[in-house]
């Protein structure tokens, strides 16, 4: 097969491209999948400049999630056949022609869709699913704060918190992203560039607080984060794009009652992502193939322009996710 090999050069951003690779082998409970399309994340930037190795036992090829069509089947797999239309959650290996990927972690596409459709979903939306619910537990009524709503997390949480009969404001720091995010649904959007976004928050629940935030900025956001928590509020840590070490008022986390949480997705174990995998299909997969959600793709790029896909997400040009096209599906 082919895949996507890394090229570091020092300080600058490393070579990507696009080489023969062995081939991928599969177990039992797995499948192997012709890759149409996958997409970028930016764990994938950091992983390509070496800050973000893959968890034991995953392949070392980029690439977290997958959208294709099913090659072969493992011995023990039943209730899928080869020819199937699937995307798929990874913990590496998208950026290539053929991943193995364990059965019960597949979704079907709905027939509507094309690959990259379904290449657009399993990180970002996972994401979303996980830390709004699982570790959020957002409930209706309650308002979340989207942190980068204009990434491919934050438009999949957009939707998510209004699906589940909640409010959800956002920060990004463009028009277009600002307007994108009214468009799918936030009531509240702020340019953090220009605005203070706990002076936004606060007159717009009337003083209270939000009872979530959704936050990949880390060390820089964390005490804003909190001066923008209601009472019982919980912040969601899902990134460190701003550092990882901050002085925390811990006065101010006790008088709200407030609850910080460190989450990641990549790194959870294989039954526990099967999980996740069959609570998002039962809550949500229903509300795709009737068209309530949808992904939202900013743009494609083939997967030998996996460079400069890469460098358009790291300038920040992107609304929503950007698509490698692997081969025609």
């Amino acid at each position: 097969m082919n895949a996507i090999a890394v090229h570091p050069n020092g300080s600058t951003p490393p070579r990507l491209t696009w080489e023969s690779a062995p081939d991928p082998t599969f177990g039992p409970d797995e499948v192997l999948v012709d890759i149409v399309a996958t997409a970028i994340n930016r764990a994938d930037l950091l992983q390509a400049r070496g800050g973000y190795p893959p968890p034991p036992g995953a392949s070392p090829i980029l690439g977290l999630e997958l959208a294709g069509q099913i090659a072969a089947l493992g011995a023990n797999v039943t209730g899928w056949q080869i020819g199937d239309r699937v995307c798929a959650l990874l913990a590496g290996g998208g950026y290539a022609s053929q991943a193995a990927v364990h059965a019960k972690m597949l979704l079907k596409l709905p027939d509507s869709w094309d690959f990259a459709q379904g290449a657009a979903v399993p990180e970002v939306w996972y994401t979303a699913f996980v830390n709004l619910f699982l570790e959020g537990g957002l409930e209706a009524g309650e308002t979340v704060l989207i942190h980068a709503g204009g990434s491919g997390v934050g438009t999949a949480a957009i939707q998510l918190t209004r699906a589940a009969g909640a409010t959800p404001f956002v920060t990004a720091g463009a028009p277009f992203k600002l307007d994108g995010a009214v468009e799918l649904g936030a009531a509240l959007a702020i340019n953090y560039r220009s605005q203070d976004f706990v002076d936004e928050v606060m007159a717009a629940t009337g003083g209270r607080g939000v009872d979530l935030i959704l936050d990949p900025v880390g060390a820089g956001y964390l005490d804003r984060n909190l001066r923008a928590l209601a009472h019982r509020g919980r912040l969601i840590h899902i990134g460190l794009l701003s550092g990882s070490r901050a002085e925390i008022d811990l006065g101010l986390v006790m008088g709200k009652m407030a609850r910080l949480v460190g989450s990641r997705l990549r790194g959870r174990p294989l039954a526990e992502k099967i999980e996740i995998t069959r609570q998002f299909a039962e809550r949500f997969w229903p509300l795709f193939n009737d068209g309530t959600l949808k992904p939202i793709i900013d743009r494609s790029f083939p997967i030998t322009a996996a460079e400069e896909a890469h460098r358009y997400v790291s300038e920040n040009k992107n609304f929503g996710k950007v698509i490698l096209v692997v081969r025609e599906g």
